[in-house]
């Protein structure tokens, strides 16, 4: 009888932890994907002092929160805004970024995206001219 019990107790623990790991497993393979409608926003010609706010699109297509964690630009004439909340599954987001647009000429700026996602390092690009106002 005492044998009996203890086969069943072993046989519900390790049960019982081959549930747990699979349970961790399939959480282990949730993740999120930021997936941009662009990765290039073209300015085209504007003029100099005009509005140089632009916005990237983004959606979450993986199974799990998105996590946006810093975006860095490659100069300071480039300035970022997006939310520190998770992007839910599905859901739809948005990164503001503002260019000065006080320096006549070409441009083209990097914004580097760094989150939780699949891809953590995700790489856009701002590029345009900047003319002198009439």
């Amino acid at each position: 009888m005492k044998r009996t019990v203890n086969t069943f107790f072993a046989v519900l623990f390790v049960s019982v932890m081959g549930f747990v790991q699979a349970q961790d497993l399939a959480m282990a393979e949730k993740i999120a994907i930021i997936d941009f409608e662009t990765e290039v926003v073209d300015y085209g010609t504007i003029e100099q002092g005009s509005d140089g706010m632009r916005i990237f699109v983004f959606t979450n297509t993986g199974d799990a929160p998105l996590i946006i964690t810093d975006v860095k630009t490659s100069c300071g004439c480039t300035v970022p805004n997006y939310s520190k909340e998770p992007i839910l599954p599905g859901q739809v987001g948005q990164l503001e970024i503002k260019y000065n647009t006080k320096k006549l000429g070409a441009f083209t700026k990097t914004v580097t995206v760094l989150s939780n996602a699949k891809e953590a390092k995700k790489v856009l690009k701002i590029k345009g001219t900047v003319v002198a106002a009439n």
